[in-house]
């Protein structure tokens, strides 16, 4: 089974600048405005940028044309609709009070500082989660019957997450819920269905590098998105914020709610 790998070495060097060109920007922007938080609303779209850059780098490539439409047109549904998600949610409610307690921790060089917290260190993430992305383009299979299998993964993952983040979103848009615990719908299964989508997005996304033995190696890539979710960038620093602001609602909601794997509501015994 050949695998075309000068394509693939100039299609991660390509794909590396352009994740360089779009963090400088951001970056450039984010202190234009005084808002570092502005690179959580570029987040899915970086992903976008890459697997279309992919995409045209890997035109003369024999790579099969379904399997690099499909992985492309996943991506940018992903990427897009969580870029415009965090950026109507965010939008008009200044920095994110995580980036503010960073930079006054600000030491030495601005662009060093930034280059190292921030763009630095969410480029490389980005370009290292994509790198499935970038793989299947260059694989010259039939998607099959793991294809169809990534693509019906994925689709739930989206599901869980868009679905997830639209019952939220109306939750609170409710004045009746100011300072109640969402624990409806989506959200009293799993205790974070966008997660959940999100980790399954990744992995179909990995499955559909498979059509070449290439691909085992890019499980790097749902791996790391799904510890980032779990320990740092999310579950694990929302639940002590949550439990901060919430307490006793919350801590009951920890207790009967799943935390990541969709599951049946507990029932908590009083007392």
């Amino acid at each position: 089974m050949s695998y075309p790998w000068g394509d693939l070495a100039l299609n991660l060097a390509v794909s590396a600048g352009a994740v360089v060109a779009v963090m400088a920007i951001v970056m450039a922007v984010a202190c234009l405005i005084r808002n570092q938080s502005i690179i959580d609303i570029v987040w899915g779209p970086g992903f976008v940028v890459v697997a279309a850059v992919s995409y045209l780098v890997s035109a003369g490539s024999d790579g099969d044309d379904t399997r690099r439409l499909v992985v492309l047109l996943l991506t940018a549904i992903w990427g897009l609709r969580l870029g415009f998600y965090i950026g109507r949610r965010n939008l008009g409610h200044g920095e994110d009070p995580r980036y503010t307690a960073l930079m006054r921790h600000r030491e030495g060089n601005l662009v060093v500082f930034l280059v190292r917290k921030i763009y630095g260190l969410q480029g490389v993430l980005m370009w290292l989660v994509s790198l499935p992305v970038q793989v299947a383009m260059y694989e010259d299979t039939a998607l099959g019957v793991l294809g169809v299998v990534a693509i019906a993964l994925w689709m739930v993952g989206f599901g869980f997450e868009s679905i997830g983040d639209w019952q939220l979103t109306r939750f609170k848009a409710d004045p009746a819920n100011k300072g109640k615990v969402m624990d409806r719908g989506l959200w009293a299964w799993t205790r974070h269905p966008n997660y959940f989508g999100d980790s399954c997005v990744w992995t179909a996304l990995w499955l559909l590098s498979l059509g070449h033995p290439i691909g085992l190696a890019t499980v790097l890539s749902p791996v790391i998105m799904t510890v980032l979710l779990l320990r740092y960038s999310g579950k694990a620093l929302l639940e002590r914020r949550m439990l901060r602001s919430k307490g006793d609602a919350y801590a009951a909601y920890l207790e009967s709610t799943s935390g990541f794997f969709p599951m049946p509501p507990r029932r908590v015994r009083a007392g």
